[in-house]
């Protein structure tokens, strides 16, 4: 067997641009290369990883010149965790390029002509924005190559996030800058109590252990939700470490638990018990009460969710004489948000449990023209049932990263309704979907909002008017 090819090291090359997924472009030989972890402008010698026949893929190993664009990290972990891969980045710049980066796929991947496209509304919270996070226990924390080269460095346990691309390694954090108090102080306090009485924290690769996960819930409304994800059952050490959370944190409106046998992390198809408190918290927003369960999907970035809604009702033109279809509804969001402005509401979801939050989210807000529906989208959503239900004059989606499907795209147009609010966390799937169809709706409005501070991700909505 013949030995493998060496990849090249590419020496002090220049970064052009940024792309998807927060890589970087450079070129070589009119060869595109996607590099991980620079700035445009930087100038740097890189190790290809991986060579395929239209580009390459590489990461930085020296830096001869530090691009003008950069700024110092406020984050001790930054380059490491993974999290805030823009924070070397000044904010004004990040909006400038996630805002190109619509554009780019709109006009490229959807092969549309755009209007105007709107300035983009930033996020007036840059840092401890985020309502959710989610920590993984590991037996052994990730160390970097300097600490693996220093023999005094004890292998500790971690409770912090995943290294990119290595489902195995878990950085140890000590302060996260997404989520606001008590955040950081619920999982200090936790990581001091097990590593003083030794509970044993969960081996990624052996699948033995007894700590896996820590999910930290806050609201706007000041209420916390904090669910401990065991590998298996063992009552006198759980109930002593859960009695040790809420002694320290008696603020917790919701201190849940679950037992997880499985390989994987999932918990969405597990039975999550309420030790103290509620099963729920609850979120608001202008004026509205919403439930957020354990299972609940609910924007993780609270108050720039109301900018995406008030966008989003803005783009629908409701009077109050409208149908309106809310398609991949979650919890019933979008739906119960938009209700008093319209006639009738009409949310689908593949998620029975969202389905059920959304019409309670209804019922405590004493909305009464909406209606929910459970199965996947491109079943649910046939002729049939938009006979049964009434045609739509507004159709609101927010599909999941993967876009929609094409049949769920067909039916869309044989419904012809007469404004398409697409809400998207992904433009390049957007554009695709759109672009399908373009021969019967013109783009009328396109707004970008940032969602996620110091990364790459942007959500997006455009506002499609039938020919």
């Amino acid at each position: 067997m013949g030995r493998k090819k060496k990849k090249p090291l590419i020496k002090e090359i220049l970064i052009e641009k940024l792309a998807a997924e927060g890589k970087a472009i450079a070129r070589v030989d009119e060869k595109v290369l996607f590099v991980t972890n620079v700035v445009p402008g930087d100038i740097v010698d890189v190790q290809v990883r991986s060579v395929r026949k239209k580009f390459m893929e590489g990461e930085p190993v020296f830096f001869h010149k530090y691009s003008d664009l950069r700024v110092e990290p406020f984050c001790e972990h930054f380059g490491i965790c993974g999290g805030c891969k823009w924070q070397n980045i000044p904010y004004n710049e990040q909006l400038k390029l996630k805002q190109q980066e619509v554009i780019d796929n709109l006009t490229r991947l959807g092969h549309l002509d755009l209007p105007e496209v709107e300035p983009i509304v930033p996020s007036e919270l840059t840092d401890h924005y985020r309502n959710k996070l989610e920590f993984s226990f590991s037996a052994k924390r990730y160390l970097t190559l300097e600490e693996l080269n220093d023999k005094s460095i004890i292998k500790t346990p971690a409770l912090g996030f995943h290294v990119p691309r290595f489902f195995d390694k878990v950085v140890d954090i000590n302060n996260c800058y997404l989520q606001k108090a008590p955040s950081n102080e619920i999982r200090k306090c936790i990581r001091k109590y097990v590593e003083e009485n030794e509970v044993s924290h969960y081996n990624l690769n052996t699948q033995e252990g007894f700590l896996r996960n820590l999910i930290i819930r806050t609201s706007s409304t000041g209420e916390i939700m904090v669910i401990m994800s065991f590998a298996h059952e063992d009552i006198e050490i759980r109930e002593a470490l859960l009695n040790h959370i809420y002694t320290n944190f008696p603020e917790i409106t919701s201190l849940m638990y679950v037992i997880n046998e499985k390989a994987n992390d999932t918990i969405g198809d597990q039975d999550i018990l309420v030790f103290k408190g509620r099963d729920h918290i609850f979120e608001e927003m202008e004026g509205l009460k919403f439930k957020i369960g354990p299972k609940s999907f609910y924007q993780t970035n609270s108050e720039q969710a109301f900018n995406l809604y008030k966008k989003t009702r803005e783009f629908a033109q409701l009077t109050g004489n409208e149908i309106v279809y809310d398609l991949y509804t979650g919890t019933g969001t979008i739906a119960n948000f938009i209700a008093k402005k319209a006639k009738k509401v009409i949310g689908v979801e593949y998620v029975p449990e969202a389905i059920e939050d959304a019409k309670v989210n209804s019922e405590i807000n004493d909305i009464n023209n909406t209606l929910f529906f459970a199965g996947d989208m491109k079943d649910v959503l046939n002729d049939e049932f938009i006979n049964e239900h009434g045609k739509a004059d507004v159709m609101i989606v927010d599909p999941p990263r993967a876009g929609m499907h094409a049949d769920v795209v067909a039916t869309i147009l044989r419904a012809e309704p007469k404004r398409v609010v697409y809400v998207s966390c992904n433009s390049a799937t957007q554009a695709r979907d759109v672009d399908m169809m373009q021969e019967f709706y013109d783009v009328k409005r396109v707004q970008a909002v940032d969602m996620f501070p110091h990364t790459h991700h942007i959500e997006n909505i455009v506002l499609l008017e039938r020919k």
